[in-house]
């Protein structure tokens, strides 16, 4: 059964980009498109929101990256890369994505969630729990099992790579 969903609806669009990129280079040794993307989140729908949560080098080699999607209509959220003695390096952004999540929910009727990550199950459940419709958006193969069944709806971007990823 198809899910309607209405031009009136009202979304908010976060987009785990550390979770796409290193999907679609490892699955399909690609870089993402994430005009596509954000076209496909808001499916005809108004865009409330669209944040896109990203990881500063030392180097600065992503600032490009960053105004491209600013360019796209997507604020950037950016943390800095964390180094530890050692070489480890930890760059997460899952607490910011769930507490945007649910300071955003207030004023729409659907979040689309950008990601794969099995740790947003909670916040899911918690945002249906709400009220609010919840979309799912990732590649299937690294997208966890339990994320997938949470969510109100899935959209598998592996279905249709190429118009998803940008090859090398």
């Amino acid at each position: 059964m198809p899910i309607i969903k209405h031009i009136g609806q009202k979304v908010a669009v976060l987009i785990d980009v550390q979770n796409l990129y290193h999907s679609a280079k490892n699955l399909y040794e690609a870089r993402v498109n994430f005009r596509e993307v954000l076209s496909l989140a808001v499916s005809k729908r108004n865009l409330i929101r669209a944040f896109a949560y990203v990881i500063r080098t030392k180097t600065g080699e992503e600032k490009a990256f960053f105004e491209a999607l600013t360019k796209l209509g997507i604020e950037t959220r950016i943390k800095d890369l964390q180094e530890f003695y050692g070489g480890m390096k930890k760059a997460d952004w899952d607490v910011g994505i769930a507490v945007d999540a649910i300071k955003t929910a207030a004023g729409v009727d659907t979040i689309v969630l950008v990601s794969g990550d099995g740790d947003f199950v909670p916040l899911v459940e918690y945002l249906k729990n709400q009220g609010k419709r919840t979309e799912v958006i990732s590649f299937g193969k690294s997208t966890s099992g339990q994320l997938k069944e949470a969510a109100d709806e899935f959209l598998d971007l592996g279905k249709t790579p190429n118009k998803y990823l940008l090859r090398k």
